[in-house]
């Protein structure tokens, strides 16, 4: 009888202690094949560079495609919440798969950080955004760094060409703003689609209003065609594009054409060319090291930079929640979401995160610098 009492006891220990040691299910959504595929390749690339453990749990991370692919972003979502049980979803590449995921996890419960860059993603923290967050920098940041260059420069009209999604949508929102209060005037404004092969009609356009100087709106590959079609006609003004084109294949597909293009950029486009005091460059050197470790020297990009950090939040987010309650359960997603509001000084390959319950970002102005396409490559442009 006593050994069976003891053998009851040890199964009821046995029971109440393995779910402790749970591993923690990591659900990813990237657009590793389509138009997006430029970015969300290097994503992919940088998740399989992510720990495997934290906090003694093991982390498993399950990694979808979404082809670019709105719809297939939010089944892919739906996919890893009620097939895989996963603790958090990280994705998806672009703005409008992001956006078109929020209610998914939202209903669930589980907590997201994303890799687009539209702070209509996490902006304002409602009682369906406050399951998400996300890591690049939001647009006005950047556009206000575009216009503040502009008005250095001595521009006084501008045209916009955007996609005619909420990445471009948004884009001219914020530049708009940021050209209102450096007193520059926008006399153009166009849209195309991500897998459009010609743009004529649209830059005829803005040929035709005689603009000092042209903002892209775009990212990836898709962006270089406005911008060849400009320098194809003659366009002589001042270029720019987002932050959205920083990686190498667009220095490719873009060419000779892109010389002498301005864009405002995360810290670890340019990390070794940073000052030394630069708070962001250490860690960006870091993400540098081990993603070219892996892939080569010069195969960094700013998207799996966004990757990266996304991958940072979790190690610092996961130990808290574990405090609080075990992976797999509904408490454990509440704690993980709690831990990354609360999340202060991670130092990311972009910036230092210091997230709260009103900014589901956590960036500030080191998390930006202005480079400019020069010889192929990136050159750091010192502002101050």
């Amino acid at each position: 009888m006593q050994l069976k009492k003891l053998a009851l006891l040890c199964a009821a220990v046995v029971g109440f202690s393995a779910p402790a040691w749970a591993d923690v299910n990591v659900g990813v959504t990237v657009s590793a094949t389509g138009p997006a595929a430029s970015l969300g390749i290097p994503e992919r690339n940088t998740i399989a560079l992510m720990p495997r453990e934290i906090a003694g749990h093991k982390i498993n991370y399950i990694v979808l495609d979404d082809a670019s692919d709105t719809t297939a972003a939010v089944t892919n979502t739906r996919k890893l919440i009620s097939e895989n049980k996963v603790d958090i979803v990280l994705g998806s590449t672009t703005t409008p798969n992001s956006l078109a995921m929020i209610d998914a996890v939202s209903e669930s419960k589980t907590p997201m950080i994303s890799m687009a860059a539209s702070a209509a993603i996490v902006e304002p923290v409602d009682a369906k955004k406050r399951w998400v967050f996300k890591t690049p920098q939001n647009d006005i940041m950047m556009a206000l760094a575009i216009a503040e260059h502009m008005a250095a420069a001595g521009v006084k009209t501008a045209a916009y060409i955007g996609f005619a999604d909420a990445y471009g949508e948004g884009w001219h929102r914020e530049f708009s703003k940021a050209l209102e209060l450096k007193k520059i005037k926008l006399v153009a404004n166009e849209r195309f689609a991500r897998t459009d092969t010609s743009v004529t009609g649209q830059v005829l356009k803005i040929m035709g209003a005689k603009p000092d100087a042209v903002l892209v709106g775009g990212s990836g590959t898709p962006a270089a065609l406005p911008q060849k079609t400009l320098k194809e006609r003659g366009y002589a003004g001042k270029y720019y594009q987002t932050h959205g084109v920083a990686n190498a294949d667009f220095l490719r597909v873009g060419g000779k054409d892109l010389e002498g293009t301005f864009l405002p950029a995360g810290p670890v486009l340019v990390a070794a060319q940073l000052p030394v005091a630069n708070p962001v460059r250490k860690s960006a050197l870091e993400y540098i090291q081990v993603y070219e470790g892996a892939h080569g020297k010069g195969s960094v990009s700013t998207f799996g930079g966004h990757a990266w950090d996304a991958g940072l939040l979790l190690k610092a987010a996961v130990p808290v929640a574990l405090k609080n309650a075990t992976p797999g359960t509904p408490e454990f997603r509440a704690a993980l979401r709690d831990a990354l509001e609360g999340a202060k000084d991670v130092a990311g390959a972009h910036g230092i995160f210091n997230m709260s319950a009103t900014d589901h970002l956590g960036l500030d102005q080191r998390a930006r610098v202005m480079v400019k396409i020069e010889n192929g490559g990136w050159k750091y442009q010192d502002t101050k």
